[in-house]
């Protein structure tokens, strides 16, 4: 789904995440997913888009054992892990991303693209 990049479009992109998980059955995993790909947007929104036109695309595929999500945003420019300091009120998203996925990282745009495409992956578990 194409997203335009604006911070009031954060929670519809989380309730989409959320439903397509639901429909899927993956509930153990559902708020992480959530969570992260949350992260991911207010970071390319914040860090990756310049023009107010710009478009953030969220893809969701569930292998059966790994969830994976995708964001791509206009930037080429990486996202950089950083640690804030405890009074910053953001620059926590990596962070936080790192430690809720399995794995997660960044490639190049689908060619003809420009941009980058930042990911995080989630096995896919039993609800406890």
């Amino acid at each position: 789904m194409a997203v335009p990049a604006h911070p009031s479009r954060a929670a519809g992109v989380r309730r989409t995440v959320a439903a397509h998980l639901a429909r899927w059955e993956l509930s153990a995993i559902l708020d992480d997913a959530v969570l992260a790909t949350g992260e991911l947007f207010a970071n390319a929104v914040r860090h990756g888009s310049a023009d107010p036109g710009d478009t953030i695309a969220v893809v969701l595929e569930c292998s059966g054992r790994e969830l994976r999500v995708t964001l791509a945003d206009p930037s080429p420019v990486p996202p950089r892990p950083r640690t804030a300091p405890a009074s910053a009120e953001a620059g926590r998203g990596l962070s936080i991303v790192s430690a809720l996925a399995d794995d997660w990282g960044t490639e190049p745009p689908e060619p003809g693209d420009a941009g980058k495409r930042v990911w995080f992956s989630l096995a896919v578990r039993e609800p406890a």
